[in-house]
């Protein structure tokens, strides 16, 4: 099977102090056509400076080093177009200004070849899928009126509108409660399964993510300490500090995770 996404040896570093610092360092790995890939790691890990990277929003500032290549596309990614980038903090994220039909009816226009009207349509459909209430209403909302939770599924409605090949989620979840944090776990999950989408889900949380992802990376001070299956990674992982946050995050065995797993695969 062709990649959707392969990085070779990718790096990333800055300038501090007259000091080049590493982000990331030798980064190698492929993300598979609907293949839902979790990156953990804690704070500093390099896993979000590994999402900015792929989606080409870095700033002016970093040095960037390796390769990263879209086999799948045939070309390069264009981000908003083949990248949908679903941000932590949706009050940021979105346009204060602007109502919740027109942000996501932008995307459609923007990359679809839409006319107006049609765009608004879309986005309607999307408020739908995304299982936000009164769809037709919201769409001349504004975000400030809106709870969380609902202004992080107009984020993610947002950044499918284009239909993208992959989708990124950068702690997608951790600004919001247990309740609504699995609820839009569940929604990305059943988007990723519709659509045929990638996804590339960065969270700290190992036990979170081992709900989501198809398989694991996980990263420490900008290096990939190790990648697998997910029932592998929270079973039986190669390295210490990936049994580190095992211990920190759940405290408990890998029974209920394999739960959750089984839960996870399609019948």
């Amino acid at each position: 099977m062709i990649p959707r996404l392969s990085l070779h040896g990718l790096g990333v570093s800055y300038r501090s102090n007259g000091t080049e610092v590493e982000a990331l360092r030798d980064i190698s790995l492929e993300i598979r056509p609907g293949e839902r890939l979790a990156a953990i790691g804690e704070s500093g890990s390099g896993k979000s400076t590994l999402a900015l990277a792929i989606a080409g929003l870095l700033p002016a500032s970093a040095k960037i080093a390796g390769r990263i290549d879209w086999p799948g596309l045939g070309r390069h990614a264009q981000n908003g177009r083949d990248i949908g980038f679903v941000f932590q903090d949706p009050g940021s994220s979105l346009n204060p200004v602007l109502t919740i039909g027109e942000q996501i009816a932008e995307v459609a226009y923007t990359h679809l070849g839409l006319n107006w009207r049609q765009s608004y349509k879309r986005a309607e459909e999307l408020l739908h899928r995304v299982h936000l209430p009164d769809p037709a209403s919201a769409l001349s909302a504004f975000p400030h009126q809106l709870s969380g939770g609902q202004r992080q599924r107009v984020a993610i409605a947002e950044a499918i509108a284009a239909r993208p090949a992959l989708l990124i989620a950068d702690e997608a979840t951790s600004a919001l409660d247990t309740i609504v944090q699995a609820e839009i776990v569940k929604l990305i999950q059943e988007l990723i399964a519709k659509d045929g989408m990638s996804l590339l889900f960065i969270s700290h949380d190992i036990a979170l993510a081992s709900e989501i992802a198809d398989r694991i990376a996980v990263f420490r001070y900008g290096r990939l300490v190790e990648i697998g299956d997910t029932d592998a990674i929270i079973t039986a992982p190669a390295e210490a500090y990936t049994r580190q946050l095992l211990d920190a995050h759940m405290g408990l065995d890998v029974v209920p995770l394999l739960r959750r797993a089984d839960a996870r695969r399609p019948s």
